[in-house]
């Protein structure tokens, strides 16, 4: 066990301490671009000064690389990814498929993460050694679905419009290879892979705080998640995920041809 689930916990408790009372709420929403639309809220940045604050007095020695407020000590070997809320357009649409993220890293390496999910009262947890929900209906361990054929995957994007040029054609490759395609969920479609009900979640553009969370998390609970050319997911960019070994063997053989 890297770190206890308890302290997993407390992230989630802070973090939706601030989240849940704005969440279908209507408040400011400022645009971090001069061009396009990326929008951020008191939500984000109050979530996110509290996770601070907890690591900080929980742990004095491992830095933070926050979306919100940059980073700290980020020479150090251990440091916290995290996301207050993953989904900012789900958020501020009202749809409960946004998520609080907060992956640890040791070298760099994602060893330990969580992606909580208040409004429905869901975590989906790391400690290092297993992957775990708690929710309504109890705790379980996560265990991806065995699907190994691209026939039979159901795949999750957050949209088309995200990939420009020849990353649409890899992308369309992989869509029309599938049995289900569905759009948009976020962080969720990550989570719902290690649950098992989703096998492929492919997407393009992340940030480490968009995906370092979500890497033991699916990893320990049996998938494989990995850049399109099969680099270490930390690094983010062009993401894909998979429910196994050998459905991502085929996924990066299509996103690649």
């Amino acid at each position: 066990m890297v770190i206890e689930l308890s302290f997993l916990k407390q992230i989630a408790g802070v973090a939706a301490e601030q989240t849940l009372p704005r969440f279908r709420t209507i408040s400011l929403i400022d645009n971090k671009y001069q061009t396009g639309f990326d929008p951020v809220t008191e939500a984000d940045r109050e979530a996110e000064k509290a996770i601070r604050k907890l690591i900080n007095a929980s742990f004095p020695d491992h830095g933070i690389l926050g979306e919100e407020f940059g980073g700290e000590n980020l020479d150090h070997s251990h440091v916290w990814v995290i996301d207050p809320i993953d989904g900012t357009r789900a958020f501020i649409s009202g749809i409960p498929v946004w998520g609080t993220l907060a992956g640890l890293t040791i070298d760099g390496d994602a060893v330990a993460g969580l992606m909580a999910q208040p409004f429905t009262n869901e975590l989906f947890m790391c400690d290092g050694d297993a992957s775990w929900y708690e929710g309504p209906g109890g705790i379980r361990r996560l265990e991806t679905r065995k699907t190994t054929e691209l026939s039979e995957a159901t795949l999750f994007t957050t949209t088309p419009a995200m990939f420009k040029d020849e990353k649409r054609a890899a992308y369309d490759r992989v869509e029309q290879s599938v049995r289900l395609a569905r759009y948009g969920t976020d962080c969720y479609a990550y989570a719902m892979l290690a649950a098992g009900f989703v096998d492929l979640v492919v997407e393009t553009g992340l940030h480490p705080y968009d995906i370092v969370a979500l890497v033991p998390i699916i990893e320990k609970a049996g998938g494989v998640i990995t850049t399109w050319d099969g680099g270490a997911a930390e690094k983010a960019g062009d993401i894909v995920a998979a429910a196994t070994p050998e459905l991502h063997a085929k996924a990066l053989e299509w996103l690649n041809r």
